[in-house]
């Protein structure tokens, strides 16, 4: 099998922490050049029609596009150790928290970024600076919210690392590119729990 990626793309770069966190090993990783526009060539289109990384291509030729849809297959193909929930209600509590990191977060946050970073505007045309401060405020909500949180458990989802941890770090580590550190807001829970991750062995990898 093969993974299309764009590593400092905050979506590949869920599903790369992912694998590591699953002790998963033998993917071919393909890089996709973002900067170089390789994710609109005809050859990576005809694997993902709408143009966006990463992407699973299994040995039968088939493509698995979507960060969630990725890490899913993942999960059920490798089942420990756990990180979307062992039965229907914790499934369902975490995958709650890894949509509201996905909506309210990381959304807003990558279209302030691709809206208002010179350095994404070859990606981003046309570029609306006006909607992508709009969507910083949007995303510093979430964030606040995020650290009452964080004040009150250890990790995002509740008791233990999950999937949703790894969506909402992707999201603070993107959110460099805004200058945004956790701790210069006032968020120093989230601070707290930002370093903790990184620390893990998949957040270097």
């Amino acid at each position: 099998m093969k993974l299309y990626v764009s590593p400092r793309a905050p979506n590949p770069r869920r599903v790369l922490m992912f694998l590591v966190e699953k002790g998963i090993n033998g993917l071919e990783l393909v890089n996709i050049d973002l900067n170089a526009q390789e994710h609109k060539t005809s050859g990576y289109r005809a694997k993902s029609p709408l143009a966006r990384v990463p992407a699973l291509e299994f040995d039968d030729g088939r493509v698995l596009t979507e960060t969630r849809a990725i890490c899913t297959w993942m999960e059920g193909r490798y089942p420990t150790p756990n990180l979307m929930g062992q039965n229907a209600e914790e499934r369902a509590f975490i995958e709650m928290a890894d949509r509201r990191m996905e909506w309210y977060f990381m959304l807003p946050m990558a279209n302030a970024i691709r809206h208002t970073h010179p350095g994404l505007a070859p990606l981003e045309q046309p570029q609306f600076p006006d909607f992508g401060h709009s969507q910083v405020a949007k995303a510093r909500e979430t964030a606040a919210w995020l650290d009452g949180e964080l004040q009150r458990q250890p990790w995002v989802a509740g008791p233990r690392f999950t999937i949703a941890d790894i969506t909402a770090f992707c999201t603070v580590e993107f959110a460099r590119l805004m200058r945004f550190k956790p701790a210069e807001e006032g968020f120093h829970a989230l601070q707290a729990w930002r370093d903790r991750v990184a620390a893990r062995p998949s957040a270097m990898a």
